[in-house]
């Protein structure tokens, strides 16, 4: 049995959405399957000898968590980068939870977003990766959840990618246990018309990305991050962060007036489809 995963890569957050809102890019790690004797994985690209090769590596978890156990050889071509606020291991789980159901003759379901999200403690990047386009997600107890809807044919993400890695866990240790009410008021009416924006609206993207909650406690961790989203925003141009950072996401032309030295700038389009699985002969 071999075959291809080919699974996008995903921006969360969008503003105040925090682990609420994720949409799906157009940037793929691929992972070609196929059942073996014991365990072989090779690496390109991002991660490359970095990643571990053995029964700890993320996707080779993911593959057990999902219920297959038995030999496997991967061959990984990445092109997320790792560490940066794009969902490479939200990609890598993805790739894992889709290789397990097709290794066990299952068909993507509630539990492959289950599956692939506890690995995170939540759903906005893993459901982006699943389903493509754009996500809404949360939890009920100990189960997530995830609506998908399409993103406007005039929203043109542009990610500003800086050499700078950032670790979520060290960024999410910057945030406070508790943030002022109005803060939060300001969030939830962001974050709602966040959806409106990416869906219907890009008009108002401005607004809807204008954040609160989570940004600003995180500049220590990437200050030329937020030096760029505020010189964008100032000239009008939506931006904020991706995910943990310290990717930036922008909407639309970049102005030449905004430095952007030492960030890689790359236009993509929004993924439509989410997990893909092909067949290999």
């Amino acid at each position: 049995m071999k075959f291809l995963v080919s699974v996008p890569a995903s921006t969360a957050n969008l503003g105040s959405g925090f682990d609420a809102l994720g949409m799906a890019l157009g940037m793929y790690d691929d992972v070609e399957v196929a059942t073996a004797d014991g365990l072989s994985i090779t690496v390109h690209g991002a991660g490359a000898g970095d990643v571990p090769l053995d029964e700890t590596h993320l996707v080779v978890r993911a593959v057990r968590a999902a219920g297959y156990t038995g030999g496997l050889a991967l061959r990984c071509r990445n092109t997320i980068p790792h560490a940066r606020g794009l969902g490479s291991s939200a990609a890598a789980i993805v790739a894992g939870v889709a290789a397990g159901f097709t290794l066990t003759g299952r068909e993507l379901d509630t539990d492959a977003l289950q599956i692939a999200a506890e690995f995170e403690g939540h759903a906005d990047n893993a459901a982006a990766s699943l389903f493509g386009g754009v996500v809404v997600a949360w939890s009920e107890g100990e189960r997530y959840r995830a609506v998908r809807m399409d993103a406007d044919a005039r929203v043109r993400p542009v990610v500003l990618i800086p050499s700078q890695e950032s670790s979520t866990k060290t960024t999410r240790g910057l945030l406070p246990a508790e943030v002022p009410h109005a803060d939060a008021a300001h969030a939830a009416g962001r974050a709602a018309l966040a959806v409106h924006a990416l869906t219907s609206d890009p008009s108002v993207l401005l607004a809807a990305t204008e954040d609160r909650l989570h940004q600003n406690y995180r500049e220590p961790a990437w200050p030329d991050t937020v030096r760029v989203i505020n010189d964008l925003r100032k000239l009008g141009v939506p931006a904020c962060v991706s995910g943990a950072g310290p990717t930036v996401i922008a909407f639309g032309d970049l102005p030449a007036e905004v430095d952007v030295h030492g960030f890689d700038v790359r236009r993509l389009d929004v993924d439509t489809a989410g997990v893909r699985i092909r067949p290999l002969d």
